[in-house]
């Protein structure tokens, strides 16, 4: 079914179900003063939440990370995820959900205790990949990576994130990927990294410094059902400059690849064989999923 432009959304907060429009969340929400919440983002294909238990235990992993108490239980999130797409006639979609540390009337870093979380919830359609970006890639700088030390918690305090995806824009450029201070690449400004070379896929091993990506994890088990080599390793600046492939990842862009990197071509300045594979079998992975659901 294809998305009406003129659906209303409907979207959840703390119990309810309501029009986009009528909702409302306090001044005083922690969330809106100090970006005090974590968030996460699920693709649904099919009606079907994808890979719902992984991302939902990150969601997790992100509250406990921060000491958020998780307002609802499993069965309880996939209830009201759920009923969110049943509300809505698009096929594919994405969910976008929030929970922040809750409302306090006087303003304080330190949080007050027993605070009630705030929980949002809403979707939108999923769109496909326009087909020349799959034909021809994107073009990707590289940028000094300017977050905090936590970057494998999901938090809603995305401001340098912002303004990297605003620098790269500045120079023409779709996207960034981001280099520490050690010189050692850590992902997208909203996606997980790697790189091929002479038939070996590369991505920087999990840390603080980078997501655990859902579809990167994808990736490294379709790699290994078809033994396509993929190690996880420290990945320099010049390791990336001399790269055959480069990809970025995220749940609702899949696989992107790279094929131009500061200006320069990225191996033949176009998909390579190895990320054609990679998303063949990507293709095909969503596809049984699809056929297995209910």
């Amino acid at each position: 079914m294809n998305p009406s432009p003129h659906t209303e959304q409907t979207v959840y907060l703390n119990s309810k179900f309501m029009p986009m429009n009528d909702s409302k969340i306090s001044t005083q929400d922690r969330g809106f003063l100090f970006g005090d919440g974590v968030y996460e983002v699920i693709p649904v294909y099919n009606g079907q939440l994808f890979r719902f238990k992984e991302h939902l235990q990150r969601l997790k992993n992100s509250l406990a990370a921060v000491s958020i108490s998780n307002p609802l239980t499993d069965s309880e999130w996939l209830s009201l995820l759920n009923t969110l797409i049943e509300k809505h006639p698009w096929q594919n979609q994405y969910i976008y959900l929030q929970v922040t540390r809750g409302i306090q009337m006087q303003r304080d870093h330190l949080p007050a205790e027993n605070l009630t979380p705030t929980v949002y919830a809403y979707t939108n359609p999923l769109k496909l990949v326009a087909a020349h970006i799959i034909e021809n890639g994107i073009n990707v700088i590289t940028l000094e990576d300017i977050r905090w030390l936590k970057c494998d918690i999901k938090a809603i305090t995305l401001l340098p994130n912002v303004m990297m995806k605003l620098a790269a824009k500045a120079q023409n450029a779709d996207d960034a990927i981001l280099v520490s201070r050690e010189g050692l690449i850590t992902e997208g400004t909203a996606s997980n990294a790697f790189m091929v070379k002479d038939g070996t896929i590369f991505t920087p091993p999990i840390s603080h410094q980078l997501l655990p990506g859902i579809t990167r994890e994808v990736i490294e088990r379709i790699a290994s059902a078809h033994n396509i080599p993929l190690i996880e390793q420290d990945i320099t600046e010049a390791m990336l400059n001399e790269a055959d492939e480069i990809w970025l990842s995220s749940s609702t862009k899949e696989a992107l690849s790279v094929t131009t990197l500061n200006g320069h071509a990225v191996g033949t300045g176009k998909p390579g064989a190895i990320w054609k594979k990679i998303n063949t079998y990507y293709q095909a992975y969503k596809q049984d999923f699809i056929k297995k659901q209910p």
